[in-house]
């Protein structure tokens, strides 16, 4: 118990009023703590569990969380692959809907309701990237889910972010995320559909600077990695501007960086691999392979 309550005041800590994960057991640095991990959405945190744990256990957990005075109110989630989360608010009045604050710009969180809460967590180096690195940039965002990589990108300067995701909710949250900060919104488009079925509409909205690739682990019916990242990629020589780059991201623990590159090597040879972005620091990982990747590359001209 007490590595859990350390790790969440170092975590406080350095977070100060920015959202970040408190602690991290996915990646197996915490023997037995596996499958725990606790989000700190500013005022609320999240418990995620990914299987059942004793009831006294978790109860003495959310019991010890209140010592933590910045935190008004506690969720328990409980989390599995193909299933509905089930939420339940142990204390405190935490809403349906909520704001977060990371590296500056603010974003719609949902900390008691969705299984995502509105916000990957892990990705935040990756946002930090594009919003350091693409002023005066066109972007294409794809699996854009609620826009992250598009509000991080204009905050930094970008000239315009196309955004694309099937799932017309999110792209309705990546909406009222520029609309939250005040960004102009002729400076982004957002297309809501299947981009497997036409590519259309986003070759003729480039080329772009920089392409996003962040599509989710596995997802029924609409992504699976080993089958459709390699649709993905062999779509970028026509889509990416001389000179331009890609960050093409996976998070799956069963393929590591070597399924990513050897992708671009097959399907986009004059692509040159820059770098791999270094994951947060709040998502501590025994295996790095098996955690997030972010992977850099950049079209020589």
């Amino acid at each position: 118990m007490q590595r859990i309550l350390d790790s969440i005041q170092h975590q406080l800590t350095d977070a100060g009023s920015e959202t970040r994960r408190l602690f991290h057991g996915r990646g197996h640095c915490y023997e037995g703590l596996e499958d725990l991990v606790i989000d700190w959405l500013p005022p609320y945190a999240v418990i995620r569990l990914y299987k059942a744990v004793d009831e006294g256990w978790l109860n003495q957990l959310c019991d010890a969380m209140r010592q933590f005075e910045v935190i008004t109110g506690l969720v328990v989630q409980q989390r599995g692959r193909g299933s509905d989360a089930m939420n339940c608010v142990v204390w405190g009045d935490v809403p349906e809907q909520s704001e977060v604050t990371e590296l500056g710009v603010k974003y719609h969180i949902k900390p008691s309701r969705n299984q995502n809460s509105g916000l990957f967590l892990d990705m935040r180096e990756g946002r930090r990237w594009v919003q350091q690195n693409t002023k005066g940039q066109r972007i294409l965002n794809l699996f854009a889910y609620t826009c992250g990589f598009s509000v991080a990108a204009i905050s930094g300067g970008a000239e315009h972010v196309v955004n694309v995701d099937m799932s017309r909710s999110a792209i309705d949250t990546g909406r009222e995320n520029h609309r939250l900060n005040g960004f102009a919104k002729e400076a982004v488009t957002f297309l809501s559909y299947d981009l497997f079925r036409s590519w259309k509409r986003i070759r003729q909205l480039g080329p772009y600077d920089l392409i996003v690739i962040d599509p989710p682990s596995f997802q029924k019916g609409s992504f699976i990695a080993e089958k459709d990242y390699r649709k993905v990629i062999r779509r970028l020589p026509e889509l990416v501007a001389e000179n331009g780059q890609v960050m093409a991201c996976h998070n799956d623990p069963k393929l590591g960086t070597d399924f990513l590159k050897s992708l671009m090597l097959e399907e986009c040879p004059d692509f040159r691999f820059v770098e791999r972005l270094k994951n947060p620091a709040d998502f501590p990982e025994a295996e790095p392979e098996k955690g997030l990747k972010v992977l850099l590359y950049k079209r020589e001209g």
